[in-house]
Parts: structure tokens; sequence; C-alpha cells
């Protein structure tokens, strides 16, 4: 596979997708179905180049493979330039995965501009493969300020009553972030000579210059993250976005932070990064501590998910600034179970809210009788979420909990009281759903493709969790040299 730009193929593959949709014949009367086919097929082909790939990918190198260099701007020193290590193809994974998700459980709830609808998905596929696999920061950036588009549409268009002043809420706070991000990616340009990842990490910069680059990129990672207080956009979000805007928005996009702060800030940056590491601590655990005792005051059944959502990722923020093995791997590992685990949640609600067209917790009940396969398989999922042994969420707070403990005994100590805070917000979810008794008229449980979707959800939930090699040993090399 040396000589196939596989890595170009996995990002405009899905481009092709959405092209393809907009000119099928709008006056075909199976025209709506055309279209979902095309986009379904195009995502499944796509997560089939990428198991490929993993199949391709030699995990005993920690070096990036793939790579794709092609000069786009000669006197500037500007390339196309690709490659992906471990840590990359990891989230690549979970994104060809989660989109072909989000295509199938909105086949019978979209009903206008379907097409349109589908398009976006394809258009976020490309752009977050293309931010996973990109080595130049000027196409890191396009592709990171891409992501934006399709999914501001998405909420605006397809998502609740309050659909509107969400989307926009969204869009300035990341665009915001981003374009300080873009002043960083500037100076440095500036100072180097060159935007080429590999390149940059032969310059030694000093530290004054590490402060403010560390800056202006964690503003817009900490937004994307989001980390306390620069949260406030995602529970609005998710809560007037469609099912599938939430799932790849948990899933997916809430990574792109924590996956920027591990590919850039910490190899790039070192000094600002052990110099602002005891802030990100204090923000962090906020994060864990504030936000779960937020969720747990929730009634609405998105809210409750996006603020534990916050909440969890104040794990990752932890682990990848303990700056040990322990912790980093940790964070890695939280990042993809927190894609699947919140994802699974994110689907179950649209599910009930769809059957019961109610988001308040209270409003539920009794579903352990009415929908017992749904009650088991939600279970399984608060049981990942509140890091329960043999799942994912017990490996990935674990691993994050001893690099902390490592630096510092008091973080690890207060961060271990949001797992409690977790189980405490998630098994008041779970209880108020699952039992007491409700008004409800009789609804039907899950249909065979919905249990084959929960399934699979299910499949790597507890897999990952019995086997984490399976996942560590795809990013441990990538992620060993990011220690110094």
């Amino acid at each position: 596979m040396t000589n196939i730009p596989v890595l170009s193929l996995l990002i405009f593959f899905p481009l092709i997708g959405a092209l393809v949709i907009l000119f099928v014949n709008k006056n075909d009367q199976f025209y709506d179905n055309k279209v979902k086919e095309i986009g379904l097929w195009t995502s499944l082909i796509v997560f089939f180049l990428s198991l490929i790939v993993l199949y391709s990918f030699n995990s005993t190198d920690s070096q990036f493979q793939f790579i794709e260099s092609y000069k786009l701007i000669d006197d500037l020193n500007i390339y196309y330039y690709l490659g992906i290590d471990g840590i990359s193809l990891s989230f690549i994974l979970l994104t060809t995965f989660l989109i072909p998700i989000c295509i199938i459980i909105s086949w019978n709830k979209i009903k206008k501009n379907v097409s349109y609808f589908v398009a976006s998905f394809l258009l976020i596929e490309c752009f977050l493969i293309g931010v996973f696999s990109s080595l130049d920061l000027f196409i890191f950036y396009i592709f990171f300020e891409g992501s934006l588009i399709p999914l501001f549409l998405i909420i605006g268009i397809w998502g609740g009553s309050n659909r509107v002043y969400a989307s926009y809420k969204f869009f300035l706070f990341t665009i915001f972030g981003s374009l300080i991000m873009l002043l960083g990616i500037l100076t440095l340009y500036f100072y180097t000579g060159t935007s080429n990842f590999t390149q940059l990490l032969k310059f030694d910069i000093p530290f004054i210059l590490q402060v403010w680059l560390f800056l202006s990129f964690f503003a817009s990672f900490a937004i994307k993250i989001p980390m306390w207080p620069f949260h406030t956009w995602l529970p609005d979000a998710h809560v007037e976005a469609p099912t599938a805007g939430s799932v790849i928005l948990a899933g997916v996009l809430l990574k792109l932070g924590g996956y920027g702060l591990i590919r850039y800030s910490i190899p790039l940056f070192p000094l600002a990064t052990d110099f602002f590491a005891p802030t990100i601590y204090i923000l962090s655990l906020i994060s864990i501590i504030y936000i779960s005792l937020v969720a747990l005051a929730q009634k609405n059944i998105k809210k409750l998910i996006a603020y534990s959502s916050v909440a969890h990722m104040g794990f990752v923020t932890i682990g990848i600034f303990s700056r040990n093995l322990e912790g980093l791997h940790g964070s890695v590992f939280q990042m993809i179970s927190h894609g699947l685990i919140s994802a699974a949640l994110f689907l179950s609600a649209g599910l009930l809210i769809d059957k019961f067209n109610t988001k308040n917790i209270n409003n539920f009940g009794g579903l352990f009788k009415q929908m017992p396969v749904f009650s088991i398989f939600f279970m399984i999922y608060c049981l990942g979420a509140i890091s329960f042994p043999g799942t994912t969420g017990f490996i990935s707070e674990f691993l994050v909990l001893i690099g902390a403990f490592k630096i510092n005994f008091l973080i690890a100590f207060i961060a271990s009281f949001g797992i409690i805070l977790s189980a405490c917000y998630i098994l008041h979810l779970f209880k108020n759903v699952c039992f007491g008794t409700n008004n409800f008229k009789q609804v039907s449980d899950l249909n065979t493709r919905e249990i084959i979707i929960f399934f699979i959800f299910i499949f790597f939930i507890i897999f990952l969790g019995i086997y984490p090699n399976s996942l560590i040993t795809l990013y441990e090399l990538s992620a060993n040299k990011l220690i110094v």
C-alpha cells in the first residue's frame, strides 16, 4: 500500500460521495432512499478502507506511516502533508465506525432536505479524517475549521425548537477559539519558516514564545474538549441537535481538543506544557466535580448526558498533562471509550425522546416492563459510564488515576470523587428511566435493526474493557515517544 495515497482516499472519498448525492435526480420518486443508500454505502466503504489501513499499519513502529507530501505553495514552504501514527489511526477508526451508524439511525427520522443531511455527515467524515491525518499546521487548521460547518448546519436545520440559538452559540464559541489558534499558527510559521509538524519538532522555541503559543492553541482546544469554563455551548448544542448530530458530536468532535493537545501542544511546547500543568489540573478538577454536580441536578436527559461528557473529558486533560505513560495511555483510551459510551447514551436518549416525545427524565419510568431489551442495553451503557469493571470506562479512568497519583496524590484523590458523582447521576438517570411507573401508552421494544446497532456498541465497550491491549498496543509506541 506504500504507493497508494490511502489517506487521501480516506479523506476525499466521503467528499466524492457527498457530491454524487447532490447530483441525484430530485424528481425520482425514490430520491430520498437513493440518497441514503449512497451515503450509507460511501461511509461503509470508507470504514472498510480504514480497516485495511489498520491491517497494514505497523504498530511496532512509532514513526508516522502512509506519508503523503505534495508542495502546495513553493514560495511559502506549505505542503499537503499527511501521515498517521497509532494515536491518529485510533481516532480515524472511531470516526469511520460512527458515521455509518449516524446515517442508519436517521434513516426514517429525517424527512426534509435528506440529501443535504446525508451529505453533511459525509463532509464531517471528510474533515475529521483530515484532522487526524494532517501533519502540516495549515492543512490541519483547514480541516479543523471545516468540521464546524456541517455540524452547524445539522444543528441549525434539523435540530429542535431552539436550534438557531444553539447552532450560532456553538459556531461562535468554536470559531473564536480557532481564530486565536490561527494567530498562533501564523506566529509559529513566521518564527520558524515552516508549518511542517515534523520540521517544527526540530526547533528549540524560547520559553516565553512557547507560553504565548501554548495559550493560543489552548484557546481552541479547551473550547473543543470542552473544559470548564468554556463548556457552556455544549449542553445547548446537544439538546437541540438531532440524535445523529449528538452521536457524532459526543463521539468524535469533542475529541479534537484532546487530540490537538496530544499531537501539537505537548511536543511543540513542552516547557509551556509543564508551566501550565498545575492550572490545567485545577480546571480539570473543576470540570469533573462541579460539572458532575450540575449533571446531578438536570431533568433534561440530553443535558444530563452532555454535562456528563464535560466531566469525563476532565479525566482526559488530567491524563494528558500528567506527562507519564499511564496518564497519557489512559487519556487516549478515555477518549475512545467516551466516544463509544457517550454515543451509545445519546443514541438511547434519542430513541426514548422519539418514542415518548419528552426529554424530562421524570416523565419516563417502568421501561423494564415495557422495553426489557432496551433496558438491558441501557443498563450496560450506564455501567460503562460509571467506570464499572469489565467496561472501557474502568480501564481508561483507572489508568488516568494511576498517572495522577504519580504526579500528586491530592489531584488523584479529588478526581476519584468524580467517579462517585458519575455513579450518582447516571444511576439516578437509570432509575428514573427503567424503574417505577408511567402513564404512557404501551410502546414497542427495539426492532432488529436497533438491536444490532445497540449490540455493536455493547460488544466494543465490553471487548475493549476485558482486552484493553487490543487498543493500547495500537497507540502505545506513539504515546511513549511523547514522554520526555
